[in-house]
């Protein structure tokens, strides 16, 4: 049985899931590192099971993979495996949520004092020779909304709750906050989130509903000089009109860790902005996080052997 990892982070922290696999009888190829779209459409088909990275796996390769029997994601987020086609095929496929809502949640918050602070502007002017302040905007006591309410965002507000901010958030999957969020998490629409908010946070999976959430006329309606943050998904916000609102000023600042298409190209009009931040996807990635999911991958793939239950199965 072999399993290939196309995973950069699989493994990174020790060797406890390797060694989980080898001790299942498994032959592990890991590709993580130096992933290339062309080597895995070749070899994929010979494979048994899959660790897999943020990197698409096309319908039309995956039902020429006769061997596959598990699909694993490297991360909670779903949307570059076409789950359709895993049920159609009868291909289980299996996820780690809840394992990285606290690196998430702390980047979240810490992209979030960037914004307000100037944190990276003003590092990059002192680089630049240049001893400059640049006035911002206490985090403390601001309305902040949240874009989804799930295991990330209820971290994200419980952070936030030290800083006394108050808290909007919409999620059209749940009717009432958790009790311990009564008194300072108003769960509302999406137009009150828009509006009613200093600095708005996405927490949101990428799908037909989400793609485009925060676009040209959100922003709009936000207040003049809010700020934007997303750890979610690229594509939920429309970076063309996150551009044009970072320009204009009606926003005064942004920092974000996904885009649609990633890696980012050196040549996108954002990256010309002083008011805009941007890190590398890098939200799951402390080694805590990195440790737990690597481990419940190598339990999964293991489990497939032994005939034993899996863990977190979606489909």
């Amino acid at each position: 049985m072999k399993v290939l990892v196309t995973s950069r982070s699989f493994g990174k922290i020790n060797d406890v899931p390797k060694k989980i696999l080898e001790d299942a009888g498994w032959e592990m190829v890991n590709r993580g590192t130096n992933f290339d779209m062309a080597e895995f459409e070749q070899i994929m088909p010979t494979f048994d099971a899959l660790i897999i990275g943020a990197h698409d796996f096309p319908s039309e390769l995956m039902k020429k993979c006769k061997n596959l029997k598990l699909i694993c994601k490297h991360g909670a987020g779903l949307d570059n495996i076409p789950l359709d086609t895993c049920r159609a095929l009868g291909i289980p496929v299996c996820n780690t949520p809840n394992t990285n809502s606290n690196a998430v949640a702390d980047l979240a918050v810490g992209l979030m004092l960037n914004a307000t602070r100037n944190l990276a502007r003003s590092d990059r002017a002192v680089r630049a020779g240049q001893w400059k302040i640049f006035m911002g905007h206490d985090l403390c006591n601001m309305t902040v909304g949240l874009f989804g309410f799930g295991n990330i965002a209820k971290n994200v507000a419980r952070r936030l709750k030290g800083f006394d901010c108050k808290v909007l958030a919409y999620d059209p999957f749940l009717k009432d906050v958790p009790a311990e969020f009564a008194d300072y998490v108003t769960l509302t629409d999406k137009e009150a989130v828009v509006t009613g908010s200093d600095l708005i946070s996405m927490h949101l999976p990428l799908t037909d509903e989400t793609r485009n959430m925060i676009a040209a006329p959100e922003m709009a309606a936000m207040k003049q000089g809010a700020y934007l943050v997303n750890t979610s998904r690229g594509g939920t916000v429309n970076e063309n009109d996150l551009y044009d609102a970072l320009k204009s000023g009606h926003l005064a600042g942004a920092a974000i860790d996904v885009v649609e298409h990633e890696p980012c190209t050196p040549d996108s009009p954002l990256l010309t902005l002083d008011n805009f931040m941007i890190t590398p996807h890098m939200g799951m990635y402390s080694e805590e996080a990195v440790g737990a999911v690597s481990l419940i991958c190598a339990k999964n793939v293991a489990a497939l052997s032994k005939g034993e239950p899996l863990l977190n199965r979606v489909v």
